[in-house]
C-alpha cells in the first residue's frame, strides 16, 4: 500500500471513528476504526507510521472537538485538534516499528491484535496525563457507553474497554490477513473472537439494586440564551432561571426531596457574600426543604479563584463544600499566557486564574429519611474524564455520582452528549447511580447499570425527579484501581522497545 492510499484510509478511519461517538453513535464503527487503522499501517515505515497516525488523529479530533470552535474560535480549535491528532503519530510511528521488526510473526502472529490494542490504549493513557495534565477527551471507551463493550468498565474500567474494542478491530484485521495468505486456522478464530469480547460485556453482570437505600433527588436544568461564551455575562439570570425552574419542579413533583441539584456555575455570585443570590439559593431551598447543592466561584483567594460545590441548607448556611481539583487548561485557567493570545483573544476572558482544589470530591449530605449521612461525589465538568478522580471519590465513600457541568458556551454540539457518554462509563465502572446536572442540558439521571433513566433536551428549562438507588459495593475495577493504565504504559513501552532494540541489532552486527 502507497503512503498516500495509507494516509486517505487513516483519514476514513479517523472520520468513521467520531461516528461511532455521541451525536451519531454507531458504536460499532470504533471497532471499524480499528480494523481501517490495522491496515493503514500495515506496511508502513517509522516516520511514515507518523504520518499516517497524525492524519488519523486529525480526521477524528477535527470534527469530534468542533465544540471548541463553537467556544471559542477556529484557530484554538485547529490547534487543538491538530496537536492531539500528532499524539496517534506516536501511536503510528510505534506500530510500524513492532510490525517492521518481525518479532510478532509466524508462531507468535496471534499476539499482534493484542500488541496493537495494548499500544492504542497506551497512547490513549499516555495523552490522557501529559501535557497539563491531560486531556483524556476523546478515548474509545468513551464511544461504548451505550454498548455491550461499555460494560466492560465494570471490569477494568477505560483503559479495558478501549483495549477491547480497539483489539476487536484488529483481530478482524489479523483475520482478513490470513486469508489471504490462506491461514483458514486464523480466518475462522477472528470473527469468533470479536463475538466473544462483546459477549463478554453482554454477561457483565452489573447490578443496579439499592445496597443502601434510596435518595429521591430533584435535579433542575435552569437554561440561559445559546450565545457561546457571552453565555457567562448572564450571571443573574442564570441563577434567577434556575430558581424559577425550581419553583416548576415544585409545583408538579408530589415526592419531599432529600437533595435538590442545580449544575456548575448555577451561581455566579458567591452566595455567601452575595446577598442577592443568597436569598435565591435559600428559598430554593426552602421549596425543596431539602439542602441545594449548587456550583458557583470563590473569589477570596488573592492569586486566582476556585470553582466550587457548596451544599447549601434551608436556613442560608453551608453544610459542606467541594473544590474543583483539575482546572481546565486554557479555559479556566491558561497556561503560557503570552503565546496563547497568540491563537485567540478568548484567553483574556480568563481575568483570573483558577486555583486547583484539594481532596476528594465528597461532600455529606444529611439524610433524615435515611437516619443517617449520605456521601456523595460531586464531579465538576470535564473532571467526570479523569479517572483518578472520580476513583478517589469513591474510595472516600461516594454512594451516587454528581456530576455538575456548565455546557452554555458550546452551544448546540455534540459537546454535553459526549460528557454524558462519560458519565454513563462512569456508573457502569463503578456501580453507582451518576446525575448529570447542566445549565443548559443535557441533563440525566443515570442507574449504576449505566441506563439513562431520564434526560433533557439542550437549550430549554427542564427539572427532573426520582428516587435512585444508593449503592456502597466496590466494582472489580475500583480493586484495580489505576493499574490498567499503568500496566498498558509499561507494556506499550517494552514492546516498543524491545522492537527497536531487534530492529537495530538485525541492521548491525555486534559481533
Amino acid at each position: 500500500m502507497t503512503t498516500v492510499r495509507a494516509l486517505l484510509l487513516a483519514v476514513g478511519a479517523g472520520v468513521l471513528l467520531n461516528l461511532a461517538f455521541p451525536g451519531v453513535g454507531v458504536w460499532p464503527l470504533a471497532i471499524g476504526a480499528a480494523l481501517m487503522m490495522w491496515f493503514a499501517l500495515s506496511r508502513a515505515r517509522a516516520w511514515n507510521g507518523f504520518l499516517i497516525g497524525w492524519a488519523f488523529g486529525a480526521a477524528f479530533f477535527l470534527p469530534h472537538l468542533y465544540w471548541a470552535n463553537a467556544a471559542v474560535g477556529p484557530v484554538p480549535w485547529l490547534v487543538l485538534a491538530i496537536v492531539q491528532g500528532a499524539t496517534f503519530g506516536l501511536f503510528g510511528a510505534g506500530w510500524a516499528t513492532v510490525r517492521r521488526s518481525k518479532m510478532l510473526t509466524d508462531a507468535r502472529a496471534w499476539v499482534q491484535p493484542f500488541a496493537f490494542a495494548v499500544l492504542w490504549t497506551g497512547l490513549e493513557e499516555l495523552r490522557s496525563m501529559v501535557p497539563f495534565g491531560g486531556f483524556p477527551w476523546g478515548r474509545v471507551a468513551f464511544s461504548q457507553a451505550e454498548s455491550p463493550l461499555g460494560h466492560l468498565a465494570w471490569v477494568g474500567g477505560a483503559p479495558f474497554v478501549t483495549f477491547a474494542t480497539v483489539l476487536a478491530g484488529a483481530v478482524l484485521g489479523l483475520a482478513i490477513e490470513a486469508g489471504r495468505a490462506r491461514h483458514w486456522g486464523y480466518v475462522a478464530i477472528g470473527p469468533v473472537a470479536v463475538i466473544a469480547v462483546i459477549l463478554a460485556g453482554v454477561f457483565v453482570p452489573l447490578d443496579a439494586q439499592a445496597t443502601e437505600g434510596r435518595l429521591s433527588v430533584g435535579v433542575v436544568q435552569g437554561n440561559v440564551p445559546n450565545t457561546g461564551l457571552d453565555a457567562f455575562n448572564t450571571a443573574r439570570m442564570v441563577t434567577s432561571n434556575h430558581l424559577t425552574e425550581t419553583r416548576v419542579l415544585m409545583a408538579t413533583s408530589p415526592a419531599p426531596l432529600d437533595i435538590l441539584i442545580w449544575p456548575e456555575n448555577a451561581a455566579d455570585y458567591d452566595p455567601r457574600v452575595d446577598p442577592a443570590t443568597q436569598q435565591m439559593l435559600t428559598e430554593a431551598a426552602q421549596l425543596a426543604a431539602a439542602p441545594l447543592l449548587v456550583g458557583t466561584q470563590d473569589l477570596s483567594p488573592v492569586n486566582g479563584r476556585y470553582n466550587i460545590s457548596l451544599l447549601w441548607n434551608t436556613n442560608g448556611t453551608v453544610l459542606d463544600s467541594y473544590i474543583k481539583q483539575r482546572p481546565a487548561p486554557f479555559a479556566e485557567y491558561i497556561p503560557l499566557r503570552s503565546i496563547a493570545r497568540n491563537f485567540s483573544d478568548a484567553v483574556d476572558r480568563v481575568t483570573r486564574d483558577m486555583i486547583a482544589g484539594e481532596g476528594p470530591a465528597i461532600i455529606e449530605l444529611p439524610a433524615p429519611v435515611l437516619g443517617r449521612t449520605v456521601t456523595t461525589g460531586p464531579i465538576i465538568c470535564f473532571e467526570v474524564a479523569y479517572d483518578g478522580i472520580v476513583r478517589q471519590a469513591v474510595r472516600n465513600g461516594a454512594e451516587v455520582l454528581i456530576v455538575q457541568t456548565n455546557n452554555a458556551s458550546f452551544g448546540k454540539t455534540a459537546e454535553s452528549e459526549q460528557q454524558l457518554a462519560m458519565t454513563q462509563l462512569r456508573a457502569i465502572e463503578f456501580g453507582r447511580s451518576a446525575i448529570q446536572a447542566s445549565t443548559v442540558g443535557v441533563s440525566a439521571i443515570i442507574m449504576p447499570d449505566g441506563r439513562i433513566s431520564q434526560q433533557t433536551e439542550l437549550f430549554v428549562p427542564a427539572n427532573m425527579a426520582e428516587s435512585i438507588p444508593l449503592r456502597s459495593e466496590s466494582t472489580p475495577a475500583m480493586y484495580l484501581g489505576g493499574a490498567g493504565r499503568w500496566a498498558s504504559l509499561i507494556v506499550a513501552f517494552l514492546v516498543v522497545f524491545f522492537a527497536a532494540r531487534k530492529r537495530v541489532m538485525d541492521r548491525y552486527d555486534w559481533s
